[in-house]
């Protein structure tokens, strides 16, 4: 195993900006998985990582050791414990990273889809597309006003969702829209007809706009249909994951 103790080493110079820059992961096609979760995910993906980097507390875990004899061949260096950290957001670092390439998960198929525009938050972002692989989506657009759906921060909230979804980043959401071959649903507030009277069989697609402004005119004009999610409580809007993490699981109770 290699251990590497300098912030000048060449390798770590390269995990630093993947870490830190969304430019270097488009152009590298590569990204970092944090944490035991992630990197069990990928392997039961059927895929390995390029390369695995160690917290020295990482001997000690039962899990990672685990996964280690999973990927018996891929090179494995032990990371000096500050710059692990400077890897990582996370304040207790996990104790394990796996660089790897970004799949290319991409089909044509979309039958039970979510179309973002402009999702700033990596929290909400990844939040989503946790929800959307829980309840069985095949496809999400990404507008290129999202955030990087490939940062460290959007892999650690998805959980592992990346991996069971087609991800079409950078799109043009009025072009996916009107080509859409079925149907496009808006939660709006002025909307008068509710998520719950719908059918949302078939090929569907739900369009969610960004945290603070919501989707733009010109998108919300393109839905086949505006819907609103009932809130007899005293509140008046739902946070933008929420909101679709309940239009997703409506549409799964429809669709079982």
């Amino acid at each position: 195993m290699k251990l590497i103790t300098s912030r000048d080493n060449p390798f770590y110079k390269e995990l630093l900006k993947l870490s830190n820059s969304a430019k270097a992961r488009r152009e590298a096609q590569l990204t970092l998985l944090d944490g035991a979760h992630l990197l069990a995910a990928y392997l039961d993906g059927g895929l390995l990582p390029q390369h695995i980097l160690l917290h020295a507390a990482a001997r000690n875990d039962d899990e990672i050791t685990a996964l280690l004899a999973r990927v018996n061949g891929v090179p494995v260096t032990q990371l000096d414990d500050k710059l692990f950290a400077d890897l990582t957001e996370l304040k207790t670092p996990s104790g394990v990273l796996a660089l790897v390439q970004i799949p290319q998960l991409v089909s044509d198929e979309a039958h039970f889809a979510l179309l973002l525009e402009d999702i700033q938050d990596p929290g909400n972002l990844g939040s989503m597309l946790r929800s959307a692989a829980a309840a069985g989506c095949d496809a999400v657009f990404l507008s290129k006003g999202c955030a990087d759906v490939w940062s460290p921060r959007v892999l650690r909230a998805a959980m592992g969702g990346h991996l069971c979804l087609h991800i079409h980043e950078r799109q043009d959401l009025l072009a996916v829209a009107q080509s859409y071959p079925g149907h496009t649903y808006a939660t709006t507030l002025q909307a008068t007809r509710s998520l719950y009277q719908c059918n949302l069989q078939g090929d569907i697609a739900f369009m969610v706009g960004n945290e603070g402004a919501g989707l733009s005119v010109a998108l919300l004009a393109l839905a086949t249909q505006h819907i609103t999610i009932p809130m007899p409580g005293r509140v008046e809007s739902l946070n933008a994951a929420a909101a679709t993490a309940v239009c997703l699981f409506e549409a799964l109770r429809q669709r079982r």
